[in-house]
């Protein structure tokens, strides 16, 4: 049989979804985790045949309010839709599933903290044989952010990823406080609602970096990078640890002859002048993680993240609005 060059990826690198569709993992998996934001869950429930499952988040929320009424109805709706979704697509996958917290709290740590316990017990409220500790739970990568992935990790044992995540100094934080994944944003999230912007400092380099810096200290951190938008994009980092691609692409790689491949992995033959940052330490250090995170790449890093943060929290907005 002809290797696809899905199949030649999958010999390198873990390969994740990046879906809430559950015919996605039913019928293109096996793969391993399902990742997701509130821009991919709200894709999904507006299709005509989720009418059902809205009404019932919301009868849900409405429900649970009593144990969960810090936040409002809607709010809660949205958590309990987002994890309906992934209860869905768990028998078609191995690994975690991903929710991913309101990005409005994403300067604020307990609040994130919180949101992020929430969902879980959300899981089992729901649920009550599933196994928590299959939940991953996406943050973006403020300083606050990073901060509460090492909280949830440490204290709460619940799992963590670090997204919307663009430079080394944000990549080295994140190993030092102990999160799981990280998921460097190979393209910045505009790139998927404009179709006129073309991201001009894209992060395949750094995959590469972060993942070498996490071999070299010992930091059991992996590297799952996201926002891919072309099949080369995505053979380019074939040997990364995981890899999260949307349905469209994974349709192309499927379709696609593994011979037929003309990319190399910058895994295999790193760039000229590749090396390793030196060890940086910020868990503690917050004024000297903003001086040099606001220096990265000349300010860009700063407003890739404070971009990619407002997107999310407008797409929370139209998420709740459904919730009605």
């Amino acid at each position: 049989m002809t290797q696809t060059m899905l199949q030649l990826l999958q010999s390198k690198t873990i390969v994740d979804c990046d879906t809430m569709d559950v015919e996605v993992p039913k019928v293109m998996g096996p793969f391993v985790d399902c990742t997701s934001n509130q821009a991919i869950a709200y894709m999904e429930l507006i299709k005509p045949k989720h009418k059902s499952l809205i009404q019932d988040s919301v009868s849900k929320a409405k429900e649970l309010n009593a144990t969960f009424g810090e936040i409002p109805e809607t709010e809660l709706a949205v958590e309990i839709a987002m994890i309906k979704l992934q209860l869905a697509i768990v028998p078609y996958i191995t690994g975690y599933v991903h929710v991913q917290t309101n990005p409005k709290y994403s300067h604020v740590k307990d609040k994130t903290i919180a949101n992020a316990i929430r969902i879980t017990k959300l899981f089992k409220s729901l649920d009550p044989d599933f196994d928590t500790t299959r939940v991953c739970i996406k943050i973006p990568s403020t300083f606050a952010g990073l901060q509460a992935c090492g909280i949830l990790e440490s204290v709460h044992n619940i799992t963590t990823l670090a997204t919307t995540l663009f430079v080394i100094e944000q990549a080295a934080l994140a190993g030092e406080v102990g999160a799981h994944y990280i998921a460097p944003y190979v393209n910045e999230l505009r790139v998927h609602f404009d179709p006129t912007f073309t991201d001009t400092h894209k992060a395949q380099r750094l995959c590469l970096e972060a993942q070498r810096y996490y071999e070299k200290y010992g930091y059991k951190t992996q590297v799952l990078p996201a926002s891919l938008t072309s099949t080369e994009e995505i053979m380019e980092l074939a040997g990364v640890h995981h890899i999260t691609i949307s349905p469209g692409l994974l349709k192309h790689l499927a379709e696609k002859k593994a011979e037929d491949n003309n990319t190399m992995s910058i895994f295999e033959k790193a760039p000229d002048g590749f090396e390793v940052a030196g060890k940086m330490s910020f868990a503690n250090d917050e004024e000297g993680y903003m001086r040099a995170f606001e220096k990265a790449i000349g300010g860009e890093a700063v407003r890739k993240l404070d971009d990619a943060i407002r997107i999310f929290s407008e797409m929370q907005d139209k998420f709740e609005a459904l919730m009605v």
